[in-house]
């Protein structure tokens, strides 16, 4: 029975990962900030809570000591993450340090932490859940593209330095998945010099037709396609959307890619 450590697990795609990797016969060890609040997963018999912010450094160490004591991991999904918008202007330094933090930090050091155990058993699987944001951008939402574009960086160099000791590395990245993401997981900043630009751009983009939203358990189902498939690849995309967005990017080329953008959102 192989075991998974996911973050990010009390919601949206972590928690729809831990449901369907625990019903294909693996071991989940389900991390979140308060497991204590969990009133789902701890129902599942091969499914272990543990407590984990990903900004606590400290708690990082103590929560990845304690899952490796329970037993050979095989795949680490870097899950946890949210997403915030609002003019870079606008955005306070907490902001700023939250979401590089939890985004971006938080996923370097979570799998600095199990390189040693992955090294020792010549054995294991990174996994990061990216986004199509990290492949093309949207306005306003400068902090959250950056750490995306970043982990895509992070991941491939990683891939190549990893691979003499048989440890893999794998990103998802989804496009729209109809979740909480852009409510409880949504932090806003505002600035009064851009917020009518800011409030269209928005409007336009509940009702746009960019971004095809699917559920967290079919893009659950490309993270265990990824975790399974024994291929080498990087990169796996999840959901029409993200093809969609990916294949056009790529044949109009960034820059004609990029005035499309502009044009739907900011017209």
């Amino acid at each position: 029975m192989k075991t998974i450590f996911i973050t990010g697990a009390s919601s949206g795609l972590g928690k729809a990962a831990a449901r369907l990797f625990a019903s294909k016969g693996w071991k989940v060890i389900a991390t979140m900030r308060t497991p204590e609040k969990e009133a789902d997963l701890n129902q599942l018999s091969n499914v272990t809570l543990l407590p984990m912010d990903v900004t606590d450094h400290k708690q990082i160490n103590a929560t990845v000591a304690k899952a490796i004591s329970l037993g050979k991991i095989d795949v680490v999904f870097n899950n946890a993450g949210y997403g915030l918008m609002g003019p870079l202007e606008g955005t306070s330094e907490e902001q700023i340090h939250r979401q590089l933090d939890t985004n971006l930090i938080g996923v370097i050091l979570v799998t600095q932490a199990f390189i040693p155990h992955f090294r020792e058993n010549r054995d294991g699987l990174f996994l990061t859940t990216t986004s199509i944001g990290g492949q093309i951008t949207v306005p306003f939402s400068t902090l959250y593209h950056a750490t995306k574009w970043a982990l895509e960086g992070f991941n491939e160099s990683l891939a190549f330095e990893l691979q003499e000791f048989n440890i893999r590395v794998k990103t998802i990245a989804p496009g729209g998945i109809a979740t909480d993401f852009a409510g409880r997981s949504m932090n806003l900043s505002t600035h009064e010099a851009y917020q009518e630009t800011f409030d269209k751009m928005l409007k336009v983009l509940s009702g746009s037709s960019i971004f095809e939203f699917s559920t967290a358990e079919k893009i659950a189902e490309v993270a265990y396609e990824a975790a399974t498939d024994g291929k080498d690849i990087v990169r796996y995309l999840a959901g029409p959307d993200a093809h969609t967005l990916s294949m056009q990017r790529a044949q109009q080329g960034p820059e004609v890619f990029r005035k499309e953008i502009a044009k739907a959102l900011l017209s």
